[in-house]
């Protein structure tokens, strides 16, 4: 026996003995945990991206659900006792008001002390439990906000200046807070109390420029914060309150400089186009379909709120600046595929959309004339295709197939129709065009995988247009009729020469239309010679139609 034959046998014989024994694979010490779970002393971010390889977790123990359920009920009753608090406290205010005793000062004093103790009982608290007690600096940073507008606004204790310091001083705590407990919470309420400044106070927001200074700066801070603790939350929650809030300031003071608001506009653009590709590099994690999803309605806001100043004051700048921010969007792409080097779904998915957005409302609605709307329809889709080089449904090239597709079938409708078409050049000829392009998609469409419903979608349009076509360019009932009858023959002879089910299958489709034509329409009101035409050559078609479906259905069933 080989040495390796050996070393075998001597290796089973030592499994069985250890059966024997009782002795478990969990005593070898070769099976030990490579990775301590996490301390519960704090959360610290990361500047590290995060590994590709997997990682190896300690196995759920039994009781773990039963503590997870316990930290959610926890977590209620620990918020529940925080806004008991808050609601003694305003009983409380109530009472010494009608009392006389809380004076204006005493009740900012008093609240502001309120929210310093609950903070720092909370950093007392969190060795015990971190999570547990974050409910009580939570409630604080609430407090310290609501006291220092109210101080502001309803007292005029304090001064617009030391406000905004306040303000300040108060969201940046939060940021540290959020930290310490590792709760993105405090994250949050920082951008809410920073961004909220501007609608309380009437000294952002009496210049346009300080309000531009002030939003963007927090949407710099916010960026770059949300980098360092990798909460992409964190930005996208600032870029919707920087977008929608300085607009809504803006508007509402009736400033007439759109110039700096176009600038700030394009300014957010940057800021968090850049920190977004720069969270992707820096903690190497490319976009998910679901986070590129929650990015859409942001760069929809930025969109129209940009070409609605843009169409109103420069109409004729307006579709090349929004040709640009695509250009720049694609820009921020390119960087974060040249440094990631991995799959990019959902940045894929969020460049597509907004492509097709810029193409379809700035290259289409906005800049081609209406009489030229169903020229473009027809070159749209092999430009496209062209473009593309193959027909796909990539998450790029889907969203751009959808709203070429919502281009062109409107103007195939307007076709087929008739409708619509004054002033069109050579409009006679379009639904001709529409019905051979349509047959062209199929003949390609219907190779490629995962596409067959669309082929067949494609076919049939085609028919209705060439049918369409038919009744357009013949005057005469009979005339129509033949054509239609000719056009389901030839389909059921190619399909008999290509072997294609499919299209064979279609041409019932015509026989269809055709015998519901004569019967509704031709043997009404028309004279007998007509009539006995149609049904002539409504007979035959269907009778010879017949003969060609019956061969094509047994070269269907013929086996291979």
């Amino acid at each position: 026996m080989s040495l390796e034959g050996r070393l075998s046998e001597l290796e089973s014989r030592m499994i069985s003995i250890e059966a024997r024994l009782g002795i478990g694979s969990h005593h070898r010490p070769t099976e030990s945990l490579r990775d301590s779970p996490p301390s519960a002393e704090g959360w610290r971010p990361s500047s590290k991206p995060a590994s590709s390889e997997p990682v190896e977790r300690p196995a759920a123990q039994p009781g773990r659900k039963k503590g997870e359920e316990i930290l959610s009920v926890t977590g209620v009753l620990g918020w529940g006792g925080a806004g008991a608090l808050v609601l003694a406290a305003v009983y409380l205010i109530r009472l010494a008001i009608d009392s006389g005793w809380l004076t204006p000062e005493r009740q900012i004093g008093i609240s502001t002390l309120s929210g310093l103790v609950l903070i720092a009982s909370g950093l007392w608290l969190r060795k015990s439990n971190r999570i547990y007690a974050s409910v009580l600096p939570a409630t604080g940073i609430v407090i310290l906000f609501l006291s220092t507008y109210g101080a502001h606004l309803y007292y005029g204790l304090i001064g617009a200046t030391t406000v905004v310091a306040l303000v300040v001083s108060i969201s940046l705590g939060s940021l540290w807070l959020c930290v310490v407990f590792g709760a993105e919470l405090y994250a949050l309420f920082a951008v809410v109390g920073s961004y909220s400044a501007p609608f309380l106070l009437p000294v952002l927001s009496g210049s346009i420029t300080d309000l531009m200074i002030y939003f963007s700066a927090w949407s710099l801070v916010f960026c770059a914060y949300a980098v360092w603790i990798g909460k992409r939350r964190v930005y996208l929650v600032a870029l919707y309150l920087a977008l929608i809030g300085f607009d809504f300031v803006w508007r509402s003071t009736g400033s007439d400089q759109w110039i700096a608001a176009v600038l700030f506009h394009a300014a957010q653009f940057v800021i968090f186009g850049s920190g977004a590709t720069y969270f992707s590099v820096r903690r190497g994690q490319p976009m998910d379909r679901k986070t590129a999803l929650a990015h859409v309605p942001a760069l929809l806001s930025f969109y129209f709120l940009e070409y609605s100043l843009l169409g109103q004051h420069t109409p004729a700048l307006a579709p090349w600046i929004a040709a640009a921010s695509g250009v720049a969007l694609a820009l921020f792409y390119l960087v974060a595929r040249r440094f990631l080097q991995m799959s990019m779904e959902g940045a894929n998915l969020l460049l597509g959309i907004y492509s097709t957005l810029v193409l379809l409302h700035a290259g289409y609605m906005e800049s081609v004339p209406t009489r030229f709307g169903p020229w473009v329809a027809l070159l749209l889709a092999p430009t496209i295709a062209g473009l593309s080089r193959r027909w796909t449904t990539s998450d790029f090239y889907r969203p751009v197939w959808i709203g070429c597709g919502i281009v062109f079938s409107w103007n195939y409708m307007r076709a087929v129709i008739g409708a619509n078409l004054p002033g069109v050049p050579a409009s006679e000829v379009l639904v001709v065009l529409f019905a051979v392009e349509l047959y062209v998609g199929y003949y390609f469409v219907k190779r490629t995988r995962n596409l067959e419903e669309l082929s067949i979608i494609l076919l049939l349009a085609g028919h209705v247009s060439a049918m369409a076509a038919a009744a357009q360019v013949f005057d005469s009932r009979f005339a129509i009729s033949i054509g239609w009858g000719l056009l389901a023959l030839g389909c059921l002879a190619i399909s008999l020469v290509n072997k294609d089910v499919v299209l064979g299958n279609s041409s019932l489709l015509v026989f269809a239309f055709s015998a519901g034509k004569v019967f509704l329409f031709d043997l009404s009101g028309a004279a007998p010679i007509i009539r006995i035409g149609c049904l002539v050559a409504l007979g035959v078609s269907l009778y010879v139609g017949g003969l060609l479906y019956q061969k094509v259905n047994e070269g269907s069933a013929a086996p291979g």
